[in-house]
């Protein structure tokens, strides 16, 4: 099976002899390093999930520095919800950090998937309500964590990444600056944290 079906398998619960109608509504891309999905100022008509690879979404601000919202790699979903669902121009880039092959989900992908198969609701519920908590953690953890407690958050959230994005986007992830993060890294290493294993 693809990434796509076992993510629909297992958190949808879709059953196994049903996965390949929901392919009828999405289309995979092969995305080059450094390619967007999303630029400032459109209006996003997908949610990406990423079958292989690595994709980041961040926003520039007045001063020309860059804030890094999330980053996907496989098995996740991304997407900037409040110009796809309000059909806003986006405030956000989506770009791909690898060579990735990603799935353009249809925007009613999911509200397909819950009329075909109800039982789905009561998760697609929970999956929401997973992620405004995530949002709600993170918005906290800027506000009121050191920089190593959002170091060790990011490990615990991110623990592949480490080696496959730059010290700098890792940096711009925490809100802080690489020189920072550098410091942190070698405090930890002084307390025999491992963190590149």
């Amino acid at each position: 099976m693809t990434n796509i079906q076992n993510y629909l398998a297992k958190v949808f619960e879709v059953p196994a002899d049903k996965l390949n109608m929901c392919t009828l509504q999405y289309e995979s891309k092969k995305i080059a390093k450094h390619e967007f999905l999303l630029q400032h100022g459109e209006v996003c008509r997908n949610t990406f999930f990423v079958e292989k690879g690595l994709l980041r979404m961040y926003s520039i601000d007045k001063n020309g520095k860059e804030h890094i919202i999330q980053f996907a790699p496989e098995n996740w979903l991304i997407g900037d919800r409040s110009s796809l669902y309000f059909n806003e121009k986006s405030n956000y880039f989506i770009e791909a950090v690898e060579d990735s092959e990603v799935l353009f989900l249809q925007p009613d992908f999911f509200n397909k998937l819950l009329e075909e198969f109800p039982n789905s609701i009561e998760r697609n519920d929970l999956i929401i309500q997973k992620h405004v908590k995530s949002l709600q953690d993170r918005i906290n953890s800027l506000l009121g964590e050191t920089a190593e407690e959002r170091y060790l958050k990011f490990i615990k959230m991110y623990p592949d990444l480490l080696l496959r994005v730059p010290q700098w986007m890792i940096a711009s992830y925490l809100g802080i600056t690489p020189e920072s993060l550098s410091r942190v890294r070698k405090e930890l290493a002084k307390k025999n944290f491992v963190t590149d294993k």
